[in-house]
């Protein structure tokens, strides 16, 4: 039986342990042909275009071995595929990739304890969705118009149809259950695949998915450089000043839950005015902000809007998340880089029109306007995953697990949980209810790590409910010293894994959403089982009012095509 319970070092409660618990092993199998007979098999029938298999190679990984399938899709597609050579538990695991891509990212995330995963029980695949990139931020590959449609969609179900294929070459069999895992873009191409193409997948997790993937990498992170930045070019607000800011939102805000623990559980529930880290006497900087340095951080709360008042995001970075700002849109230094400065641009300048501004285009011809929005809505059929009908996946039995950190700055969590009301809506609650579940973790960061309990398994309740219809209540998440997300820039492959076993300070119940964790007025606030289920602390509004909320709706996904050498989405 494959325990894929996340390591803790401290002993949890029988009743929240019981809630976790791994399915059953399918009957596990072993290769019907060699791992070298693999480069001769012919896929293009099967995916619907021509497929190239470069290399099929056994590898000994850890004491367990698996075959290493690397192929091309027409016209640039690469993929990996991983399948066991022994022991294969009839599970298939795609794993997204984040950014913008362009390379091969095969790393299980949040599952990195799952035995069947860590044994190679369970083939492994992804792809670099169509192009390749000098970094996961580089969007030049916006010049080629089938690359944009490659990144968007077609890349990551491809994919899925070439490695079954490849699975059923393998062993003789496809995969009985197929599940995809994904964050920050990656959680977006989870919600493509559950929009698009819902036979793909039966178990889906998607982490901070950029659904609104065009508003985040345009309006979102260009407003947050322009905020922070004068005239000349140099920073307002700098690392060295975010740890006062922090101080003063937990000051107003940690005791909101009755509990004053070091992190919000709620960060909607607070009222929290940047004013509170004003330097009260001139010329004193101690610990404390100048009226200037509030004002940037007023505006990243509130997030752009224009002199009329039209807002172009539907939530900004939340209370709490301040010390995660750090080299997002704060510089360590006046003069140092941020990543929304270069998000902004790439995407501005090879991805979000249907024609190019070009490599000269800079952040200031951008213009936080209506009219500027209007132009976004040309290709909102082709990147943003924001469809709210998923009759389509749940009729198959489909399961979506969403979660997001509450403290994470690059994607707002406001965008997930307006999708997940959105679902609810349009598939009514009780049909939602059997197959959605969004969990919101506090202090968590961008996919993870924060000063809150951001490491958790999120691939053991998809499984449990997928195979055993046990839809998860509860996930135990856990603080520990995470290293960064992602692959390294510029290599072309990735093998990483978060290490196993890293010393844990601190467990929590994650409750599914409205529901929050509640001390329970006994035992230690560092152990998950001293807390219970609770009412939340604030009534989420139905709707939300910003330029952008129709496209909260059913069905405006297009499939896009490059005619004349143009993209073209009817």
């Amino acid at each position: 039986m494959p325990k894929c319970l996340f390591a803790l070092t401290v002993l949890l409660s029988a009743s929240l342990q019981a809630r976790a618990e791994a399915p059953k092993d399918f009957e596990p199998l072993s290769p019907r042909v060699s791992c070298a007979a693999l480069l001769k098999e012919h896929l293009d029938a099967a995916v619907g275009a021509a497929v190239r298999i470069e290399h099929a190679v056994e590898v000994a990984h850890e004491g367990h071995g698996y075959c290493e399938v690397d192929g091309t899709i027409a016209p640039k597609i690469r993929f990996e595929v991983r399948l066991p050579t022994s022991g294969w538990t009839q599970r298939y695991l795609q794993l997204g990739c984040g950014g913008l891509c362009g390379v091969l990212n095969v790393r299980v995330e949040h599952a990195d304890d799952c035995v069947p995963v860590r044994e190679h029980a369970i083939a492994l695949a992804s792809t670099d969705m169509g192009h390749q990139g000098q970094s996961m931020g580089d969007g030049s590959f916006g010049v080629d118009p089938q690359a944009r449609i490659d990144f968007a969609y077609r890349g990551v179900h491809l994919t899925a149809i070439a490695a079954k294929a490849l699975q059923q070459k393998f062993y003789g069999v496809k995969p009985r259950r197929s599940y995809f895992m994904g964050c920050s873009d990656g959680g977006r191409e989870a919600l493509m695949e559950a929009e698009r193409f819902p036979a793909d997948f039966d178990g889906i997790s998607a982490g901070a998915p950029a659904m609104n993937f065009l508003v985040q990498n345009t309006f979102y992170h260009a407003w947050m450089y322009a905020a922070n930045h004068r005239a000349d070019g140099s920073a307002i607000l700098t690392a060295a000043d975010l740890p006062a800011l922090h101080a003063a939102a937990l000051a107003s805000c940690d005791a909101e839950d009755g509990l004053k623990d070091g992190q919000i559980t709620d960060p909607r529930a607070c009222n929290f005015d940047p004013n509170e880290a004003l330097c009260k006497s001139p010329g004193s900087r101690q610990g404390c902000l100048t009226v200037e340095q509030v004002e940037v951080a007023r505006k990243f709360y509130e997030g752009p809007r224009d002199t009329a008042g039209h807002r172009f995001t539907i939530g900004g970075p939340q209370v709490g998340s301040e010390l995660a700002w750090r080299g997002v849109f704060v510089p360590d230094g006046a003069d140092g880089k941020v990543m929304s400065e270069g998000a902004a641009l790439d995407t501005l300048r090879y991805l979000a029109f249907e024609e190019n501004p070009g490599k000269n285009f800079s952040l200031a011809d951008f213009h936080f306007d209506e009219a500027t929005f209007k132009r976004l809505e040309q290709l909102h059929p082709l990147y943003d995953a924001t469809d709210t009908d998923l009759s389509g996946f749940t009729a198959r039995g489909g399961k979506l697990l969403l979660w997001h950190g509450w403290s994470d700055p690059h994607i707002s969590p406001i965008n997930t949980i307006a999708y997940y009301q959105g679902v609810r809506a349009r598939l009514g609650a009780d049909k939602a209810d059997e197959s959605l579940r969004l969990f919101l973790v506090p202090g968590m960061y961008h996919c993870m790590g924060g000063d809150g309990t951001g490491s958790f398994d999120a691939l053991t309740p998809l499984m449990s409910w997928v195979e055993q219809g046990k839809a998860p209540e509860v996930i135990i998440a856990a603080h520990v010293d995470l290293p960064p997300m992602g692959p390294t820039p510029g290599t072309a492959k990735h093998d990483l894994r978060s290490p196993a076993h890293l010393p844990v300070t601190r467990t929590r119940p994650v409750y599914a959403y409205p529901k929050i964790a509640r001390y329970a007025g006994k035992g230690s606030v560092e152990v998950a089982e001293s807390f219970i289920a609770a009412e939340p602390l604030y009534a989420a509004p139905s709707s939300y009012e910003w330029e952008g909320a129709k496209f909260m709706a059913p069905h405006f996904l297009k499939d896009c095509q490059v005619a004349a050498g143009k993209l073209k989405c009817p």
